[in-house]
C-alpha cells in the first residue's frame, strides 16, 4: 500500500509527539476504527498498532488506495488494550 503525508504536518507531528509520520511504514496495524469523533471533511480513521514491539496510535484517511498519514504517536496502555482485541 502507498503512504504520503504532507511534510509540514511530518514537522508538526515531529514536534508534538517527537515522531515521523515515515514511520507509518513500519507500522504493523491490528485494528482501525472509523474516527467519528468530529465532522471531518472525509472519513478518518484510528488504526492501532506496533512498530518495533511498541503501541502506536495512527490518524490517516483513504484517498483511493493511498493511505494519508494525519498524525502518529505512541499510543497510551490502556487505549492500546482497550482497541486492540
Amino acid at each position: 500500500m502507498e503512504i504520503e503525508y504532507d511534510p509540514a504536518k511530518d514537522a508538526a507531528n515531529i514536534a508534538k509527539h517527537g515522531v515521523s509520520l515515515a514511520l507509518v511504514a513500519d507500522l504493523e496495524i491490528l485494528t482501525a476504527e472509523e474516527d467519528r469523533r468530529f465532522p471531518y471533511p472525509e472519513p478518518r480513521w484510528r488504526g492501532f498498532g506496533l512498530i518495533n514491539g511498541l503501541p502506536y496510535c495512527l490518524a490517516y484517511t483513504m484517498r483511493g488506495p493511498v493511505m494519508r498519514a494525519i498524525s502518529l504517536r505512541r499510543a497510551h496502555i490502556q487505549e492500546f488494550r482497550r482497541y486492540v482485541p
